[in-house]
């Protein structure tokens, strides 16, 4: 019985259903957020929220039940799948109501449903751990970039530089290029004719080197993870091309048998 729970769950048409599924669920819960909508639907559109959200439980349920607990929980798709969906079964009162608002998480399980979608998110979990050392220099940069600008331009603008969180954070406006130059570099210039020796190479060193170190991560992971599928296919490939030979040279040896006997 598990074995056919299984089966049907991983049938293609029954994923396709439960992709459609959460786009729909999706579609729902924007138009939640219409008072147009819910005045007009609204009782229509929280029964068919309830619809959908009661065939992801029944979906889970159908997965422990055919996968066992321990089978179920070992997959770290599964264990995200069953986050997602026990968050829109907490009830919404007592102060949790901001729960609610969570319920669009549930879009998230198109990663899960979606092989090529899972492999792009399989990617930039490997390239986490050399992202971890990006991310590390990064802060080290902010660090000493932060402390330089609150000695040197707090005092006349600490709008911008009065703390280090201020001069982390506006830092990290100029690092992002938002209003960089007419917003802060230029005023401070106003004051400070040097400030670009300071700004100009934090840029050059954030934004267009450590940044980009980021993006390379990412794509080589995503590299590594199709050249992993590739040669995944191309093992199952040749291992059903050995197997075929294998059989089809068992049945040559039977047919020569045969003739041998028959020659007897």
């Amino acid at each position: 019985m598990r074995a056919k729970v299984a089966s049907a769950i991983d049938h293609r048409g029954v994923q396709n259903f439960i992709l459609g599924v959460i786009l729909f669920n999706a579609i729902i819960l924007g138009m939640e957020t219409s008072d147009v909508v819910m005045n007009a639907a609204g009782s229509l559109i929280v029964t068919l929220d309830v619809i959908c959200l009661a065939i992801f439980v029944v979906e889970i349920l159908a997965k422990i039940y055919a996968r066992g607990m321990v089978g179920f929980f070992r997959n770290g798709w599964n264990i995200f799948d069953f986050v997602i969906v026990g968050i829109s079964l907490v009830p919404s009162a007592q102060g949790l109501s901001v729960l609610r608002a969570l319920r669009i998480l549930r879009l998230l399980r198109v990663l899960s449903v979606t092989p090529s979608l899972r492999r792009v998110v399989e990617g930039l979990m490997s390239a986490l751990p050399g992202m971890g050392s990006v991310f590390l220099l990064m802060g080290i940069i902010f660090y000493i970039g932060s402390v330089m600008a609150t000695k040197l331009f707090g005092a006349s603008f600490p709008e911008w530089f009065g703390s280090l969180a201020l001069s982390a954070y506006s830092l990290f406006q100029i690092m992002t290029l938002e209003s960089w130059s007419m917003g802060i570099v230029r005023p401070v210039m106003e004051v400070y004719p040097f400030a670009w020796a300071f700004f100009v190479p934090f840029i050059l060193v954030t934004t267009f080197a450590v940044v980009n170190l980021v993006v390379g991560l990412i794509v080589n992971s995503m590299q590594d993870a199709h050249h992993q599928e590739d040669a995944a296919k191309t093992d199952t490939y040749r291992d059903d091309v050995l197997s075929r030979l294998d059989r089809i040279e068992v049945a040559l040896d039977a047919v020569a048998d045969s003739k041998q006997k028959d020659r007897v």
